[in-house]
C-alpha cells in the first residue's frame, strides 16, 4: 500500500542506477519506486496522499555530518543570530532592537555564525558601538572561536573587574588602567569563550523544548534531514540530552539525529570513556535518534584550536601518552570515534597513535573520523586511508579564510581542505557546516563554499582543480555523510528501500547562478515518508509549530537565516512561470522575450 506520492517534479535521485525521475512512491516511510508520473501515479490507492511538485527540483535530504544541534537548540530562541545578515548596520540595528525587548537579567546573544567579512562595511563592530546599541541590557557577541564582545552591563553580570586574574585558556583584554575593555580573547584556546557564555541564564526545560523545536523547524526549511552531533563544550551526557531524549519519545523530532559523547573533563577523560562505554552502545536508538560514538574531542591534549588569528598551536609532548589509552579502549569496545584535528602536524602524531591500536587490536569494520583537517597533506590521507578512516569536512574557512590567508598565504589555502584529494584517493568525505558558533547552520552556504571555493566575503580560495561540481558537492551532503553514522545505503539517496527524507527545492540547485545557491531553501521537507516543513504552495501540509517561547525571543522578530528580498521575489514569479504566467497580471507566458526576462533572473524553470 503506497502511502505517499509526490509527482510532476525534477527528482536528482544521485542513484547511478536510476538517476533521474518525475515522480517517487513511498510506503512505511521507505522510498519505494521511483520513476514517470504515469508509472508512479499507477501505484495509487483509495489512502495515497498525491501531492503536485508543480515542476520543482526534488534531492535527497541533506545531512550534516559535524554540527551541535542538540546544544545548539536548547539556546536557539535566545539567540540573535547575524547569519547571513549583509550588513554592520542591520546587525547593530538588530541588537538595539532586541537589547529594548529583552527583559532583565537575560542577555542578547549572538553566538558565532557569522564574519565581519560578509558586512558591507567589512569590519568587526566595536565595543562603543556595542555599548551604544545596549547600554542596559547584557551582551555577549562571539566571533568565531576567536574572540568575544561584551558590553558593560554584560562585564557586570559576569562580575569581571580590574581585579579578575587572568583566566585559565583565556585573556581579558584591559585598558591602560587594569579594568577590562569588554574583549575577551582566546589565546591559547576557546575556555574563556566557553565559561563566559556559561554565566547567562537558562531557559526553563519547556522553553527549551519548544527552542529546539524551532531550531530543528529551521534546519528543516533548509533541506536537512539528518545531522551528526559532535557534541560540544559545556554539554554534558546525559543531563543536557534530556530535551532531546523527549523530544524524541513524543514523536517531535523532525530532523535524524545521531550524536556522539564529547568529554568534558581534562585529565578525566578516559574515566568518561570507561563509564560510557559500560553503560551505552553505539547503535543504541533506532533510526531518529541514535548513540553515534565518542568524540570530536577525546583527549583535550590532542585536540588542536582552530583560531587562525593566532599561530599554529603545538600540542603538548603528553597528547601520545594520553590518546592511546582512550582509542585502545574505544577500538577494543567497537566504538566509532571521531577527533578533531585541524593541522597536519597534529594530523600526524594522530595517526601515529591510531597505527599502533590498529596493530593491536584493528580497526577493520569500525568506522572512525577526522574532523576538519584543513591542512592535511596527501600522505596522510594515504594513512586515512590504509586505516580506512573518513573525513569530515567543514566551511570554517568560508568564515575564517581571510585570516588564513593573511597567515599561511593564498597559495596554502587553494585547497584547504584539500577535498578534491580525499576523494580522489577513494577516502570516505562527509560534509557539514560545524554549527552553530563557528559558522553558520545554513547547508547552502557550505555547498556555495564547495562549488565555488569563495568565502561569505567573496574572496576566492580554492583552485578551479580543488572546488567541486555541484552533484559531487551535494553527494557530500547526503550518501557521503551518512557513512560517518555507519548507516551507508540506508539514505542519502532517493531509490527503492532507503529512508524517505527528501527536499523539495524553491529553485533548482543544479542551474541557478553561482550566488544564488546560498539563498536556496526548502518548500517542502519529508522526513521518513513524514512531511516536517511546508511553504509556499505547501505550506497547508506544513505540521503547526507553537509560537517561539519566550515572547521576547528572536525567533519571533527575525525567523532564522535571512533570505535577500529579491530571492523571495524571484521564487514567486519563478513559482508563477512554472504555472504559465507572468509575473503581472497573470498574462500568459508564450515569447522568447521571456526567457531572457526569466533567464536574467536566474530562473531555471527550463534550459534556455
Amino acid at each position: 500500500m503506497t502511502d505517499t506520492i509526490l509527482f510532476n517534479g525534477q527528482i536528482a535521485t544521485l542513484d547511478p542506477a536510476n538517476p533521474q525521475g518525475t515522480a517517487v512512491a513511498i510506503t512505511d516511510g521507505l522510498f519505494s519506486a521511483v520513476a514517470d508520473d504515469r508509472s508512479i501515479l499507477a501505484l495509487r490507492t483509495a489512502k495515497t496522499e498525491v501531492i503536485d511538485l508543480n515542476g520543482r527540483t526534488v534531492i535527497p535530504g541533506l545531512n550534516d555530518s559535524h554540527t551541535h544541534v542538540i546544544r545548539s537548540g536548547l539556546s536557539y530562541n535566545m539567540e540573535l543570530r547575524w547569519d547571513g545578515v549583509a550588513s554592520l548596520a542591520d546587525a547593530l540595528r538588530l541588537l538595539r532592537e532586541q537589547a529594548r525587548r529583552t527583559p532583565a537579567p537575560q542577555w542578547v546573544r549572538v553566538v558565532g555564525g557569522w564574519s565581519e567579512f560578509q558586512f558591507a562595511e567589512r569590519r568587526m563592530p566595536t565595543l562603543a558601538e556595542i555599548n551604544a546599541a545596549a547600554p542596559d541590557t547584557p551582551v555577549f557577541v562571539l566571533h568565531l572561536y576567536a574572540r568575544a564582545l561584551l558590553n558593560a552591563a554584560a562585564l557586570r553580570a559576569v562580575g569581571y573587574t580590574k581585579d579578575t586574574p587572568e583566566p585559565v585558556g583565556g585573556t581579558i583584554e584591559r585598558d591602560a588602567n587594569g579594568n577590562p575593555t569588554g574583549m575577551l580573547i582566546a589565546k591559547p584556546n576557546a575556555l574563556i569563550l566557553y565559561a563566559t557564555l556559561a554565566k547567562g541564564p537558562r531557559l526553563p526545560v519547556e522553553y527549551q523544548i519548544n527552542s529546539t523545536r524551532h531550531f530543528l523547524r529551521e534546519l528543516n526549511r533548509l533541506g536537512i534531514t539528518s545531522v551528526i552531533d559532535a557534541g560540544g563544550g559545556f554539554h554534558n551526557y546525559p543531563e543536557d540530552y534530556a530535551v532531546a531524549e523527549r523530544l524524541h519519545r513524543d514523536g517531535d523530532l523532525t530532523v535524524r539525529v545521531a550524536y556522539n559523547l564529547f568529554t568534558q573533563k581534562p585529565k578525566g577523560e578516559l574515566a568518561d570513556f570507561r563509564a560510557w562505554t559500560s553503560s551505552v552502545k553505539p547503535g543504541q536508538g533506532d533510526a531518529m535518534y541514535r548513540l553515534n560514538g565518542a568524540g570530536e574531542t577525546l583527549a583535550y591534549s590532542a585536540a588542536d584550536f582552530e583560531d587562525f588569528l593566532e599561530p599554529r598551536p603545538d600540542l603538548p609532548a603528553t597528547m601520545e601518552e594520553d590518546l592511546y589509552p582512550i582509542v585502545r579502549l574505544l577500538a577494543e569496545k567497537r566504538w566509532p570515534f571521531r577527533l578533531h584535528a585541524t593541522y597536519d602536524e597534529s594530523i600526524g602524531r594522530a595517526l601515529t597513535v591510531f597505527e599502533r591500536v590498529n596493530r593491536e587490536v584493528p580497526f577493520e569494520g569500525m568506522h572512525w573520523i577526522l574532523d576538519h583537517a584543513e591542512t592535511i597533506t596527501p600522505r596522510n590521507i594515504e594513512r586515512v586511508k590504509a586505516l580506512r578512516g573518513g573525513i569530515a569536512i567543514q566551511h570554517r574557512l568560508a568564515y575564517q579564510g581571510e585570516y588564513f590567508v593573511d597567515r599561511y598565504g593564498a597559495k596554502a589555502a587553494e585547497a584547504a581542505p584539500p577535498v578534491r584529494r580525499m576523494l580522489d584517493m577513494g577516502v570516505p568525505v562527509g560534509a557539514g557546516t560545524d554549527a552553530t558558533r563557528m559558522a553558520t547552520y545554513n547547508p547552502w552556504v557550505a555547498l556555495f563554499w564547495l562549488v565555488t571555493g569563495r568565502t561569505v566575503g567573496g574572496l576566492s580560495l580554492a583552485s578551479s582543480s580543488a572546488r567541486l561540481d555541484r552533484t559531487t558537492a551535494l553527494r557530500l551532503w547526503t550518501e557521503g555523510s551518512a557513512w560517518f553514522s555507519s548507516e551507508d545505503g540506508k539514505k542519502g539517496r532517493i531509490a527503492a528501500g532507503q529512508f524517505a527524507d527528501l527536499a523539495v527545492l524553491d529553485g533548482d540547485y543544479f542551474s541557478v547562478a553561482d550566488e544564488q545557491i546560498k539563498s536556496l531553501s526548502a518548500v517542502l521537507t519529508v522526513v521518513g515518508g513524514r512531511i516536517v516543513h511546508g511553504d509556499q504552495e505547501f505550506k497547508d501540509l506544513a505540521p503547526p509549530l507553537p509560537p517561539a517561547m519566550p515572547d521576547w525571543s528572536p525567533v519571533r522578530a527575525y525567523g532564522g537565516y535571512p533570505r535577500p528580498a529579491a530571492q523571495h521575489a524571484h521564487g514567486a514569479m519563478c513559482h508563477a512561470h512554472h504555472h504559465g504566467h507572468a509575473p503581472i497580471a497573470g498574462v500568459p507566458i508564450r515569447s522568447e522575450d521571456a526567457r531572457g526576462f526569466w533567464g536574467a533572473l536566474g530562473c531555471s524553470c527550463f534550459a534556455f
